[in-house]
C-alpha cells in the first residue's frame, strides 16, 4: 500500500532488501522444529559466569568510564589486545590500525559506505555471504561471481572476472560462509598475485579462522599481500581484513574490527561517527575483562571441541540417511557445511517439506549474488546451534524430505530424456 512516506524514501532505503534467513527464522519458532537454518553459535559454551564476573569488575572498579562516550576508533585496551593477538597469524598491526565496529555486519556497512558509488562492481565468491550482498547492495553495487569448488575461489577463473574492473575482491578464506569450504594455500598466492597485477584491493573476511578443527592454519591474504609488497609494518597493504568476537565469546555483544592501513581506518573513523558515534563503551570494557589473562584461547579450545564433535555427527548422519545422489563438503572448521542435491531439484520446495518435517535449512539461492539456477541445488546446515543427539534426528528429519524430492528430480529427468 502506497504511503505518504513512498515517494519519500532514498535510493539506499530503495534497494534494502530483507534477509532470507531472518524471514526464514520467522518461520522456525515452534519448539519442535529441529533448525540448521541460523548461523548461531552454541549457547551452552557462552561463558556466561566470566561475563557476570567481567560486568561486575568494570562497573566497581571503572563504572563512570564504562557508561560514559569514548573514542570513535575504541576501546585502546581492547584494540591493542587484538593487535597482539592478531601477530601470532603474521598480521603485523598496531592499535592505529584496528577499528572496533558494532558486529560485522556494520563494517561490511561502513566498507560499502567507503568504498562503493552506484553502479561500481563487487567481485565475490559464488555462493557468498548473504549479509555482504545485503550491505554492499544497498549503496548501489553490481557483482560479479566466480564460483568456489572445495579448494576455494577458482582463481583458474578469476582473471577474465578481473578484466571486468572491480571495485575490489570480498573473500571468505577460512571455512567459507556458505558453503564450508577453504582457500587452499596455493590458490591464495594465485589471488594475491591476480590481485597486486590487476590493482584491485580485497576485503578479507574472516569470522571462523579460529575454529579450525583438522589440519594446518593457512597464511591470511593480508600477511601474503605485505610479503608480496614486503613492507614490514601496516603502512601500505592491498587487503583490508575483518573479524569478530561473535564466534568466539558472544554474538549479543556485537563487537566485531577491521584491520587497515591508517589512511584507511581515518575514512573508516569518519564514517563511523556519523553511523553511531562510538561501539558501546561497556560492552568493550567487559569484553576486554572477559577475554584477557589468556582466557579467550582456552575457551577457543573448548569451542572447536564441541564444535568438531557436532560436526562429525552431521557428516556421520549424512552418511546413513542421505541417498548416494546427495553430496556435502567436508568443512575443517567454521559452523556450516553445504549439501548439493541432484539436478532438477528445487530447494525451495524440498524447504517446504522439510518444515513439515519439524527441521529447516537454509535454501541455497539466497547466497548468489545473479540469479542462477545452481542455487537452487544446494542448501546450507549449520551444525553449531544443535546438540548431537538433535542434530542426528534432525538429519534423519531431512533425509526424509530429500528423498522424496531426489526422486521426483529423478522422474521428472526420466520424463523429459523419453520425450526427447
Amino acid at each position: 500500500m502506497s504511503t505518504v512516506w513512498s515517494s519519500r524514501y532514498g535510493l539506499c532505503a530503495q534497494r534494502s532488501k530483507g534477509s532470507t534467513i531472518r524471514e526464514l527464522l520467522k518461520l522456525i519458532q515452534r519448539p519442535e522444529v529441529i533448525s540448521f537454518a541460523g548461523g548461531l553459535p552454541a549457547p551452552d559454551v557462552f561463558p556466561v559466569k566470566r561475563f557476570e564476573e567481567a560486568c561486575n569488575s568494570v562497573l566497581e572498579q571503572h563504572g563512570a568510564q564504562a557508561l560514559q562516550y569514548s573514542a570513535t576508533e575504541g576501546y585502546e585496551p581492547l584494540r591493542e589486545m587484538i593487535a597482539r593477538n592478531i601477530a601470532r597469524y603474521g598480521i603485523l598491526a598496531g592499535p592505529e590500525n584496528v577499528l572496533i565496529t558494532s558486529g560485522s555486519q556494520q563494517a561490511l556497512d561502513l566498507i560499502g559506505k567507503l568504498l562503493i558509488n552506484s553502479g561500481d562492481r563487487v567481485l565475490v565468491e559464488a555462493p557468498t555471504y548473504l549479509g555482504a550482498l545485503q550491505a554492499f547492495g544497498v549503496y548501489g553495487a553490481e557483482f560479479i561471481s566466480v564460483p568456489v569448488d572445495d579448494d576455494g575461489i577458482r582463481t583458474d577463473q578469476l582473471e577474465s572476472a578481473l578484466r571486468q574492473k572491480p571495485k575490489f575482491m570480498y573473500i571468505l578464506p577460512n571455512f567459507q560462509n556458505p558453503a564450508g569450504v577453504t582457500l587452499s594455500e596455493a590458490r591464495r598466492h594465485q589471488l594475491i598475485f591476480l590481485a597486486d597485477r590487476y590493482g584491485i584491493p580485497l576485503v578479507e573476511d574472516d569470522p571462523y579462522g579460529q575454529l579450525r578443527y583438522e589440519g594446518d592454519h593457512l597464511t591470511p591474504l593480508v600477511v601474503l599481500d605485505h610479503e608480496n609488497l614486503r613492507d614490514t609494518a601496516f603502512t601500505l597493504g592491498n587487503v583490508i581484513y575483518l573479524s569478530t568476537f561473535s564466534k568466539t565469546l558472544a554474538p549479543g555483544i556485537r563487537l566485531a574490527w577491521i584491520v587497515a592501513p591508517i589512511e584507511v581506518i581515518g575514512k573508516l573513523v569518519l564514517l563511523k561517527q556519523a553511523a553511531d558515534l562510538h561501539t558501546a563503551t561497556f560492552n568493550q570494557m567487559v569484553a576486554y575483562e572477559v577475554a584477557k589473562d589468556g582466557f579467550l584461547d582456552q575457551h577457543v579450545k573448548l569451542i572447536r571441541q564441541v564444535y568438531r564433535e557436532r560436526r562429525d555427527v552431521m557428516l556421520n548422519a549424512l552418511a546413513d540417511f542421505f541417498p548416494n545422489e546427495v553430496t556435502w563438503t567436508h568443512p575443517q572448521g567454521g559452523l556450516f557445511l553445504w549439501i548439493t542435491l541432484p539436478e532438477g531439484t528445487d530447494c525451495r520446495a524440498l524447504f517446504r517439506t522439510a518444515l513439515a518435517e519439524d527441521v529447516a535449512f537454509v535454501p541455497g539461492d539466497s547466497f548468489y549474488a545473479d540469479n542462477t539456477s545452481e542455487g537452487c541445488r544446494h542448501m546450507r546446515l549449520n551444525f553449531s546451534y544443535s546438540e548431537p543427539e538433535q542434530i542426528r534426528e534432525g538429519i534423519r528429519r531431512l533425509s526424509l524430505a530429500v528423498k522424496m524430492h531426489v526422486r521426483s528430480a529423478h522422474a521428472s529427468t526420466s520424463v523429459a530424456g523419453t520425450k526427447q
